[in-house]
């Protein structure tokens, strides 16, 4: 065998080595993440339980919303730092201190309300009604004092009642994850909710460069390592007017700005700049909102 023929093996050979080891690491660094997840929302469940029972509900509302906040935001530095993930949240460093509002994502993952909530503080979030009987995520739901979206009336009484409270809402307006690309046609609460709490509608835009944890995608199905997360702000529109021509009408423009906001080039398929590999969380740079 020529020199170069043995050159060309060994190459081939160590190349093989080191992908085996890759996916072994993938591996590894995986399923830990995922039991890393599981030790803290379990050891959260009974404290939060208790302390829904015995503590005001304003009180336990606060204290509940700081707890998924740091537990969010300490848990994706945790996947940085273990090279699982990358994100780029820097944006919404610009709504920390802002008036009330609706922060509306599209939403294509499981994971895009702990994105938002990880950086903005007092968020209440319009959820599902199975999470609250999750039992990793429920208990401390119900001490957050989020909102079910199972019974609409109620949901939008709760959502205005909260807002005129001061706090910042994070609602969905396609109501689930997104299946019909690039976003699911949006429901009408959105809107609503706007009219009568006469607050703005942030619109935010979600990027991943992973199907990981879409609409049928397994919790426990491991998708290729680092994933990458970017939510930027996208325009902020001024709330309608109750008329129902005006609400059809705002919400239109809300689904058209998505549109093209997602389908307007590769942005979502690109990584975060590189000084935001090293760090969850790079929220010291932050952009103002789209007048």
């Amino acid at each position: 065998m020529s020199d170069v023929s043995v050159r060309a093996a060994r190459r081939f050979g160590t190349g093989s080595i080191r992908r085996a080891f890759e996916g072994l690491r993938q591996y590894v660094v995986f399923y830990f993440a995922l039991l890393l997840l599981a030790i803290v929302c379990l050891a959260w469940l009974p404290c939060a339980a208790v302390l829904h029972v015995v503590l005001p509900r304003a009180f336990a509302r606060v204290l509940g919303r700081a707890v998924i906040r740091h537990v969010w935001r300490l848990y994706f530095q945790a996947l940085t730092a273990l090279g699982a993930a990358r994100f780029d949240l820097s944006e919404l460093a610009a709504l920390r201190d802002a008036p009330p509002m609706i922060l509306a994502p599209n939403h294509p993952t499981l994971i895009d309300a702990m994105l938002v909530a990880s950086c903005v503080p007092d968020v209440c979030c319009v959820m599902k009604r199975e999470i609250v009987g999750n039992v990793f995520l429920g208990a401390g739901a119900r001490l957050a004092d989020y909102i079910a979206n199972d019974a609409p009336k109620a949901m939008i009484k709760s959502a205005v009642a909260d807002l005129r409270r001061g706090h910042p809402l994070l609602l969905f307006p396609e109501g689930t994850r997104t299946a019909s690309m690039p976003v699911n046609p949006l429901k009408s609460g959105v809107g609503l909710i706007a009219a009568r709490a006469g607050v703005p509608v942030q619109t935010l835009i979600v990027e991943a460069d992973s199907p990981f944890l879409a609409k049928g995608w397994s919790i426990l199905r491991k998708p290729a390592l680092p994933l990458t997360y970017r939510v930027r702000l996208g325009r902020r529109f001024a709330p309608p007017q109750r008329r129902p021509d005006a609400l059809r009408a705002f919400v239109l423009q809300l689904h058209d700005h998505y549109r093209a906001e997602l389908s307007n080039g590769p942005s979502s398929r690109a990584s975060p700049s590189p000084r935001h590999h090293a760090d969850a969380h790079s929220l010291d740079h932050t952009s103002r909102p789209h007048p």
